[in-house]
């Protein structure tokens, strides 16, 4: 049976903390909806029981920006892939900032910021609801991926900034603001 609360317990938080990957769900008004899966370790914080982030890399869009300038809304959901089944959403609110965002230093201090990192995403928590996951399989993380931070690191700094400034819009052509500077998640 499903549980509401207003904000993130800590049973919750200590529960999200072992996850090693996450899913975003938004959309906006006469656009389709975008679900995405995420991972690398430490790219989602709890700011507090009312707020959380996650560090977003650049990849082949940029919908979740999009969706969040056009409507605000945000389900992130976690499960639990191990013996304790679990499901654990958080609805909410969010919104992304970008590295030329005044709120940018002071939200970035919370992350290790990864190779290809476009913005953090800021999610105020309306409300957490946890269920069963007994229908989710039973499976063991081998490692992470690498392939997106190496594509990252590879990248020349200015042809990435342009790369993703010419991004400018969704794949339903709503406006997203590019961010205008390389992370390349490594002392400067």
């Amino acid at each position: 049976m499903a549980e509401f609360t207003d904000t993130l317990t800590d049973k919750h938080i200590a529960f999200i903390e072992k996850q090693p990957v996450f899913f975003t769900a938004t959309a906006a008004e006469g656009a389709r909806i975008n679900l995405s899966p995420k991972g690398y370790s430490d790219s989602f914080r709890v700011l507090s029981q009312a707020q959380v982030a996650y560090l977003d890399l650049g990849g082949s869009g940029n919908e979740t920006h999009a969706h969040l300038a056009a409507d605000g809304r945000i389900t992130i959901m976690f499960c639990a892939f191990d013996r304790s089944a679990l499901i654990l959403r958080i609805y909410g609110r969010g919104r992304p900032v970008l590295p030329q965002d005044a709120e940018w230093d002071a939200l970035a201090a919370h992350f290790t910021l990864l190779p290809g990192t476009r913005q953090i995403f800021v999610i105020d928590v309306e409300s957490v609801q946890t269920s069963c996951g007994w229908g989710v399989p039973m499976m063991e993380l081998q490692h992470e991926r690498d392939t997106l931070q190496k594509y990252h690191r590879q990248a020349d700094r200015d042809l990435w900034v342009e790369k993703f400034n010419e991004r400018d819009r969704s794949i339903d052509g709503l406006p997203t603001r590019p961010t205008d500077r390389f992370i390349s998640g490594e002392p400067a």
